[in-house]
């Protein structure tokens, strides 16, 4: 999730994306997403179980800033909100 492009961005893990991003656009979940106005959803990686969810999750938290801002910009270069792509 971020605020806007090259902006803040939050990395999380669910079970639930369409649902998580709702709440997060929403402002139902109080702490940083809220804080920071972060309601675009703006890169996702789907994976087979959750234990490989978490590993990425962490791999993606330990690295730069720059490197997140790169992931996002290779798929989605103009930070374009997905949220609708995913939503039923």
């Amino acid at each position: 999730m971020a605020n806007h492009k090259n902006g803040t961005i939050y990395t999380g893990v669910t079970s639930d994306l369409p649902k998580r991003a709702w709440e997060h656009r929403s402002g139902a979940v109080k702490g940083f997403t809220k804080r920071y106005n972060c309601k675009r959803l703006v890169w996702f990686e789907l994976h087979s179980t959750m234990e490989h969810a978490i590993m990425r999750e962490k791999q993606l938290k330990a690295g730069s800033r720059k490197a997140k801002i790169s992931q996002i910009g290779a798929s989605n270069p103009d930070w374009r909100d997905l949220f609708f792509d995913i939503a039923l």
